[in-house]
């Protein structure tokens, strides 16, 4: 099935398509048109010019927008989960599990922006002040400019999308290569509602050509970004003096208390580790393991991974499918010869077939190898020992990034000690820091990224405040 352009709310097509070849038997699954720097300047002035439409149209005609499309989604739920393991080849198990959180990210955007709301001002609180009314009030910058990756390439675009339309906004929607005709067969349903906002919607497929362009115009007030840091450096030099949020990297860490519950805390961290292959930006890739109880957790660590079906993304009992392409394949292998060749120790089988790398766990890791070092966005995961929670919480920290962390405990008072002294956007304890709930405000400090994901948050992003005093 084709993709095709969205330019406000009329299909186009260009001379130029991509084809997209399946991740896990190399069958081409999509087609795509291919835009350059006059489509996406195109889109953008018809997003423009939507936004007077947009900012006028009532809140109760865009949150009955989302509701339809949400009722669209539950629909075309085994559709939309077979074109996801199509194009990424995420297991379809999982595939479901993210339209079914889709349809929550569309449904709770539509919940948060009905009680959003501004606050009046006590502009006599100071002796410089007087009595007036006062108040503000939250408005839609105008234009967002969203940018995608292909590891959640429904939900991810949820993200972006609800917040950004409830809240009153035009969108230009570039989504990742990987998965066009997710994005594409998502946006249609906005499209094609009949409560839709004309025009307030535009798609366009491309990458770092059209990306830039996106970035660069003067049209639009924010850029939503999800994807690598290099990207992220380069979108922030680049952007100018508009809004930018961005998802980046993560190094995702957890540490293991000897009093913590280590059967709870292996089944979770196999989770945690390997599904949607690793290739999760809060994907568990650092285990620090008290010394105490280091090799009884390695070896129920092994033991919860050898338990996990890796195979076919379309059998319903696969847990992990393909990497999205050979090369991140080989990257892999790569990062776990380096390890052993530096002395670290591989408690399961490594094994790689094409895109098929199957879960793999480090023992005997040290903090200087490049494996713990950088994100692997694979499936591996390294274990380190360490001196309980003094000698772990300052390595868990020396890391560029800081999306996620855990621990995992039964001492209240490491508890508290974890949430104050680890640095990081989110800290759960007692669950792998791969534990992400859609209402919850999502993002990193350091190079993890600059701003907020989840409804509430992300529509303070793509809103502005206005300030008005009457006398």
């Amino acid at each position: 099935m084709k993709a095709k352009i969205f330019f406000g709310s009329s299909e186009a097509e260009t001379t130029r398509f991509s084809e997209r070849l399946s991740p896990y038997d190399n069958k081409v699954v999509s087609t795509a048109p291919v835009c350059g720097v006059e489509e996406t300047k195109k889109a953008l002035e018809i997003a423009k010019n939507a936004t007077v439409s947009a900012k006028a149209s009532t809140l109760a005609q865009r949150c009955a927008w989302l509701l339809d499309v949400a009722d669209k989604l539950r629909a075309n739920r085994e559709d939309l989960a077979r074109t996801i393991t199509d194009e990424v080849g995420k297991p379809i198990a999982f595939a479901r599990v993210e339209v079914d959180r889709c349809i929550e990210t569309v449904t709770l955007s539509a919940e948060t922006m009905r009680t959003m709301h501004g606050e009046t001002i006590n502009t006599d609180a100071m002796p410089s002040g007087k009595k007036t009314m006062a108040f503000f009030r939250r408005e839609p910058v105008g234009v967002v400019a969203a940018i995608t990756p292909f590891n959640f390439p429904l939900n991810l675009v949820a993200h972006k999308l609800a917040p950004a339309l409830v809240a009153g906004n035009a969108v230009v929607l570039k989504p990742t290569p990987e998965a066009p005709l997710t994005a594409y067969k998502f946006a249609k349903m906005f499209i094609e509602s009949e409560y839709a906002v004309k025009d307030a919607l535009s798609v366009v497929y491309g990458d770092a050509e059209v990306g830039s362009t996106l970035v660069g115009s003067d049209i639009p007030r924010v850029i939503s970004f999800t994807g690598s840091v290099p990207v992220g450096n380069i979108i922030t030099k680049s952007a100018g003096i508009k809004k930018v949020s961005l998802e980046l990297g993560g190094n995702a860490a957890t540490y293991i208390d000897k009093s913590a519950d280590l059967d709870l805390a292996a089944n979770r961290c196999a989770l945690g580790a390997f599904v949607n292959s690793g290739q999760v930006c809060i994907s568990l890739q650092r285990i620090y393991v008290d010394a105490v109880v280091y090799d009884e957790f390695a070896q129920k660590m092994a033991d919860e991974t050898k338990k996990l079906v890796v195979g076919s993304p379309y059998d319903d009992d696969t847990f992990m499918g393909p990497l999205i392409n050979e090369e991140s394949a080989e990257r892999a292998l790569s990062w776990v010869q380096s390890a052993i060749d530096e002395g670290a120790r591989p408690v399961t089988e490594v094994k790689c077939e094409g895109t098929m790398f199957y879960p793999t766990v480090m023992a005997d890791v040290t903090d200087d190898m490049a494996i713990v070092c950088e994100e692997v966005f694979a499936p591996i995961v390294s274990l380190v020992k360490v001196d309980g929670f003094d000698d772990a919480a300052p390595r868990m920290n020396n890391s560029p990034y800081g999306l996620q962390f855990s621990v995992f405990t039964n001492d209240l008072a490491l508890t508290q000690r974890a949430v104050d002294e680890l640095d990081a956007g989110g800290i759960i304890i007692n669950d792998m820091p791969t534990l992400r709930f859609d209402i919850q405000p999502y993002g990193g400090v350091k190079l993890s990224g600059v701003g907020r994901e989840g409804p509430h948050f992300a529509i303070e992003e793509m809103t502005e405040i206005k300030s008005v005093v009457i006398c």
